[in-house]
């Protein structure tokens, strides 16, 4: 007799193969080889034996290994390592204070888990450390140890690598989480996903200064995007930022083991986004700012082979929600493209509001250096990033 679980999973599957359009995915059978359903296999932990399959739909399923037929478990056994583009890793809970970092370093044997953050300068990072410590044992309890110094996360690499434009870009941080000059919201980001995270984290920062959505980091895909060949002619073109980011964190990721010790293989498991200072001055900017954004996360995903990374973005520190100027506009446009119903974004991308978590000043004046201000967004931004990735 088919137990009431059994027959639950089964009747799920159905429900689930009648709402998949998309033809791409493997197609899948139950157990019992009376379903089948397709889907985009995410993660297999031969462990746990849990498998978690997306389908083209957007929506997520994860089980267990013996409701699958035996072809699709073998098939698991052989090619389910490495995900088609999402996390292999538990994502756990968060409490509601995090502790001080246990010093253990992460178990290698996973894939580093790859965060990679975007921008211009508030993600550059112009938070000043000098008055932080007098505030964080009470406001970020988890950055001081009980000496009094800065807690260090050995399952956590902080790397920030720039460029201008499409130019050869210079390392400036490449070491384990800790507090150590000015920040940007990669304090708080790496420490609440690396809090929840079974596996290596490297929190990968690839942004400069000064640079507009709308014309710098305009993305392929995009109206007026010219892209690489446009620098054989010498110059400045529509998207040479994106173009240099992007191929700054690869070189990265091609060498990982430079910049996270003992690595062998890795995910990108998501994007951070903090911009909009230098777009909401220019008018056709602000208009085109959600379509625009929307390119670049799909455009973000294709570059790092990265299908189902989940996407945070944060709105400028200043700006209220209701403003009618561009910096309103651009926090409309980051909002509406977190509550899309596209099937490639629905529950994928999360937006910040950053006014209340800001302690004054603007985005132009980089918030007076104030690392509260870094702080707290970092933390809602990470925050943000472990719930889409827990759904």
């Amino acid at each position: 007799m088919m137990t009431r679980n059994r027959a639950q999973l089964l009747l799920q599957l159905s429900a689930a193969f009648l709402l998949i359009l998309g033809v791409q995915a493997r197609t899948w059978t139950s157990a019992d080889g009376s379903k089948t359903f397709e889907g985009e296999l995410q993660s297999y932990d031969a462990a746990s034996g849990k498998v978690s399959v997306t389908f083209p739909n957007g929506k997520r399923m994860t089980f267990t290994l013996d409701k699958l037929s035996e072809d699709d478990i073998a098939w698991l056994k052989k090619n389910g390592d490495r995900s088609g583009g999402g996390s292999s890793t538990e994502i756990g809970e968060l409490p509601d204070e995090l502790p001080d970092p246990d010093g253990e370093e992460a178990d290698m044997s996973k894939p580093v888990q790859v965060y990679i953050l975007l921008g211009q300068s508030n993600m550059v990072g112009a938070g000043k450390t000098g008055n932080l410590q007098g505030i964080a044992e009470k406001k970020y309890p988890y950055l001081v140890d009980e000496a009094g110094g800065w807690t260090v996360r050995k399952d956590v690499r902080n790397v920030f690598v720039l460029c201008s434009g499409n130019a050869p870009a210079k390392d400036y941080k490449n070491e384990w989480m800790t507090i150590s000059g000015n920040i940007g919201p990669e304090i708080g980001i790496g420490h609440h996903v690396g809090h929840v995270t079974d596996a290596p984290v490297l929190i990968l920062k690839s942004c400069c200064g000064n640079r507009s959505l709308g014309y710098d980091l305009l993305p392929p895909g995009a109206a007026g995007y010219e892209g690489k060949d446009a620098a054989k002619k010498g110059g400045w073109y529509a998207g040479c930022q994106y173009d240099g980011d992007v191929a700054a964190a690869k070189k990265v990721l091609d060498n990982l083991d430079d910049y996270y010790p003992g690595a062998k293989d890795y995910e990108v498991a998501g994007f951070f986004w903090w911009q909009g200072d230098k777009d909401m001055r220019n008018a056709t900017h602000c208009e085109q700012y959600e379509e625009n954004l929307i390119l670049l996360i799909k455009a973000l995903r294709k570059d790092f082979d990265a299908p189902d990374a989940r996407f945070v973005t944060s709105s400028l520190g200043q700006t209220k929600k209701g403003s009618q100027g561009g910096d309103g506009k651009i926090l409309d446009a980051m909002e509406a493209v977190s509550k899309s119903d596209d099937p490639e974004l629905e529950d994928k991308v999360g937006f910040v509001y950053a006014h209340p978590l800001s302690k004054g000043g603007s985005s132009s004046g980089h918030y007076g250096g104030n690392p509260e201000t870094y702080m707290n967004v970092g933390e809602s931004m990470g925050k943000s990033m472990v719930e889409l990735l827990s759904k």
